[in-house]
């Protein structure tokens, strides 16, 4: 009895003490393991921030924006628009009046200046030759070259009025843009159903829907070259005045005297018209009208004239009834 109790007790403690060892074990293993991964992480963690720190700059100076900050452009690929006056399609147009010493001089000296900018004379309309003459050039110049056109100009006379106005056209070319891919795809379908047509009133039902789209992509197109050609060259309307000229000046005036002034000419303008009218037709009045009113007044005279009675015998009397006894 006291034999087994020995041996039993022999084989707990074995069995505790090899428990123990196993963990010791493990331990020291999680102990290395730890240590081995934590080591090499440190080193990267130590590298990497002097890694930053070489890329970052050496001192933030005053009133310079830092990379990648809000004054930064943004990426390509980010999906955002491009909100830069640069890259939008602009419209220029101008309208200008200077009164120079030489209209056909300073109209020659415009054209060569326009030609070496790129650009060429869209119109040119000339009135007089004196010192009242006047001469509107309507200018076609690249857009990039529209305001040192414009200031040029000026500077060859003296500037009586100066118009410009511009129009942004980005949305609109976006817009022609997509429509155009859609429409070229949509002709595309019609195409390929065209070459599979089988029978002939499939292949004219397609060959008129063909027809209309291919229609519609060539109005798309001619809309995007016309955008295309006003946002590459710009528009100037010169006006080249000689020193006679007078100057015109529209004011946007309202009020009882101005509706005043503007029915007493109103009716002066009717009363000239009336007057020329009847001035026209006086000469046919009087070819006409004096051999008819004489017409209707001998007419007249002799519906009026007495019957004369002379010449004429009474009737018998008739003689008068008796009446019965």
């Amino acid at each position: 009895m006291d034999g087994q109790v020995v041996r039993h007790r022999g084989r707990l403690l074995a069995v505790t003490a090899l428990a123990a060892a196993l963990a010791l074990t493990g331990c020291g293993a999680d102990d290395s393991g730890t240590a081995d991964s934590v080591a090499p992480a440190v080193a990267n963690g130590d590298a990497a921030q002097r890694d930053n720190a070489a890329a970052a700059p050496e001192a933030a100076k005053p009133g310079e924006p830092q990379k990648g900050g809000v004054g930064a452009p943004q990426q390509a690929g980010t999906g955002a628009p491009d909100l830069r006056v640069d890259q939008r399609a602009i419209i220029y147009t101008g309208a200008m009046r200077v009164q120079v010493d030489d209209v056909d001089a300073e109209a020659r000296e415009v054209s060569a200046l326009v030609t070496r900018a790129g650009g060429f004379i869209g119109g040119d309309q000339r009135r007089s030759a004196d010192a009242d003459a006047v001469a509107e050039l309507q200018l076609r110049v690249p857009a990039e070259k529209f305001t040192a056109v414009v200031d040029e100009i000026a500077r060859r006379g003296r500037q009586q009025s100066r118009e410009i106005s511009t129009e942004d056209a980005t949305e609109a070319i976006v817009d022609l843009d997509a429509r155009i891919t859609t429409q070229r795809a949509r002709v595309e379908s019609a195409r390929r159903l065209l070459a599979r047509a089988s029978s002939i009133s499939d292949l004219v039902s397609l060959e008129n829907e063909l027809g209309r789209r291919e229609a519609d992509l060539a109005s798309l197109e001619a809309k995007k070259r016309r955008l295309a050609d006003l946002t590459a060259l710009s528009t100037i309307t010169v006006t080249l005045v000689g020193p006679a000229a007078k100057v015109t000046e529209e004011k946007d005036e309202s009020g009882f005297l101005v509706g005043l002034k503007g029915g007493w000419k109103a009716f002066v303008a009717s009363l000239t018209v009336l007057l020329t009218v009847l001035g026209a037709l006086l000469p046919w009045l009087v070819a006409f009208g004096v051999p008819v009113a004489a017409l209707l007044l001998v007419l007249r005279r002799r519906r009026k004239a007495p019957i004369s009675t002379a010449g004429v015998s009474a009737p018998p009397p008739v003689p008068a009834a008796r009446s019965a006894p």
